[in-house]
This record gives structure tokens, sequence and C-alpha cells, in this order.
């Protein structure tokens, strides 16, 4: 998101909810050299290893449960003035579904004419918009992130592991400087997560799409619904 005037910028996206994975085979060498690197911050007797993978396990569930939902997502970005009126708006009203191979595909029902001048609506924005803040953790992409346990909260009764996630690509200057260079946008999340103690599905979700380059990306927070009273 580029900015040309400082502004206020509110980012509205509306979601659903969780599920579980498909397994591939893989060989041991394979397997670790893949996996996503887990610390234990917060000192607790927590086997936190066992707790990504079966969060990553649900991730994996749900995405396959998704080829089979679809969703509607009412994003709202506005512009704040100084003295408080909204100075502008970009309102995108879309549905979207997934094949059977987890893409995702957006099919347009209202998008009015953008009045927002201060601020510049990019790609990456748009994939934001649609991937990161709505499904933080994309499952493929499990294996590009570091997870380091903070501890429990409880969030209306629900026990709840927290953790902070950081992609491994921002300590990797190669392929940073690759994906600057590239023309597809590639997101990342950046943040924390909560992740139910019993189900391990997660709850909710807050960061922000990386990495940014040039531009800065507003910081979101995602909460999780059950859907069919499974996901």
């Amino acid at each position: 998101m580029k900015r040309v005037l400082l502004s206020v910028l509110t980012a509205v996206v509306v979601v659903l909810s969780l599920a579980p994975p498909v397994a591939r085979a893989q060989t041991p060498a394979a397997a670790a050299a893949n996996a996503p690197s887990t610390i234990n911050r917060s000192g607790a007797p927590v086997d936190v290893d066992r707790i990504i993978r079966a969060v990553a396990s649900k991730e994996a569930q749900f995405r396959k449960a998704l080829n089979e939902y679809s969703f509607k997502r009412d994003a709202v970005i506005q512009t704040i003035a100084f003295g408080g009126q909204i100075s502008g708006e970009y309102h995108r009203v879309s549905r979207f579904v997934f094949d059977d191979s987890g893409n995702r595909y957006e099919k347009i029902l209202r998008f009015p004419i953008p009045t927002i001048q201060e601020i510049q609506i990019t790609p990456e924005d748009l994939e934001d918009l649609g991937g990161v803040a709505a499904f933080a953790l994309e499952v493929s992409k499990l294996n590009d992130y570091d997870f380091s346990y903070v501890g429990k909260e409880k969030i209306d009764e629900v026990n709840l592991h927290v953790f902070d996630v950081t992609p491994k690509i921002l300590a990797d200057q190669k392929r940073l400087a690759a994906l600057r260079k590239s023309k597809e946008p590639q997101r990342f999340f950046q943040g924390r997560i909560w992740v139910d103690d019993v189900d391990f599905q997660i709850v909710k979700a807050r960061g922000k799409g990386v990495p940014e380059f040039e531009q800065r990306f507003p910081t979101f927070e995602t909460y999780r619904e059950q859907i069919d009273g499974r996901y």
C-alpha cells in the first residue's frame, strides 16, 4: 500500500473459519529439512512441534473443505481526514471459490469507483485481502515459517496456545532480492496466532502481509467462527 499523504487507514475483511490436511510422503531427511522451526519462549513444558504439526493438519483439512464451499468477502478501506470525516473509500465485494488444487478464484460482485486519493491500492494489497488477512497461514507455506511459543491465553472461555510467527524469507536476503524483482506478488504472514488447545484450530490471527519493501501495509486482526459445526 503506497502512501502519498499521511492518513488513517481502516481495512475490514469478512472471513470464514477453519479445517485439516492432505499428507504427502517424504523421506525423513527431506521432512526434517522442510519442517518449520519452533522455539518455546515461555519456558512452559509444551510440545511445540506437536502443536504446530496439529495446526498444519487442521489447516490442510480446512483448505480441502473449502473446495466444497464458497465465501463472500466485503472489503472496505477508508481514509480519514484530520477532521475525522471519511475522505475516500475503496469498497469491493467478492465471492471466492477454490479448485481441487486449492487455487483461489475471485468473482467481483460489487466494485464502485474508488474515491481514495491519498493512497494507492496495489496488487499486494488485493492479494493480502484475499490471502493472508483471511487465511493467515497458507498450508503450502507452513514450512516457510519460524514459530515461537509465547504462552497461553483465554478468549471467551476458550484456552489457547499463542505463537509468534515469522517468515524465514525475511532473513534470506537472496530470496528477498529475487522477490523484489519478481512481477508476481508473493505474500507471507508475520504476526501472532491463537490456537485452540483442544482441537488445534486457529481461533484468532493478528499481523500483516510481508515483505513490505517500499510499501507499508496495515495490521489486520481476524477472528474465526465455526462453519457447519466442524470447520
